[in-house]
């Protein structure tokens, strides 16, 4: 599994402990403590508590997200897991901005696919390729339609990312 997977799966389940326990625990002792289990040799782990803590920082702003390109869904009934494989994606979307767009979407998906119910996937794909558009209303336009979620695209995100990630 690449370095960056890897550590977006971490801070995902971490993220997914914190929601589920009422938001009580520190992060980053979370974090750390679901690195060693999950991720004992994992180098990078600047990256999760990056991710983490810009979730963390965001949060009211990136819930509003999720309720703004999610109408339909109140917050609160969707699954904790779908729930927070959005936050890092919106957090990577409008606030970090080092990783492609594409990419970011693409990686959320697969996450959504590996941890999610059956429907993850393209609930993730949806939500975060509608903010894609609103983010980037001529690249969307221009693209085709099958494409426009980043639903097809390559999964090796290292390969896409900038190197030495």
């Amino acid at each position: 599994m690449a370095n960056r997977h890897l550590s977006r799966t971490v801070a995902m389940q971490t993220l997914y402990e914190w929601d589920f326990n009422g938001k009580k625990s520190a992060l980053r002792n979370l974090a750390a403590e679901n690195k060693k289990n999950f991720a004992p040799g994992l180098e990078d782990e600047e990256f999760i508590y990056n991710l983490l803590d810009g979730v963390e920082k965001n949060l009211p702003q990136i819930d509003a997200t999720i309720v703004e390109t999610a109408p339909e869904w109140p917050l609160d009934q969707i699954t904790i897991i779908d729930r927070n494989i959005l936050r890092l994606g919106i957090y990577e979307l409008l606030f970090a901005k080092e990783v492609p767009p594409k990419v970011v979407i693409n990686e959320a998906v697969e996450l959504g696919k590996t941890f999610g119910g059956e429907s993850s996937g393209k609930f993730v794909n949806g939500v975060l390729g509608t903010l894609y558009k609103k983010m980037f209303p001529a690249e969307a336009a221009s693209e085709n339609p099958e494409e426009s979620g980043a639903g097809n695209q390559e999964s090796d995100s290292d390969k896409q990312e900038a190197s030495g990630s």
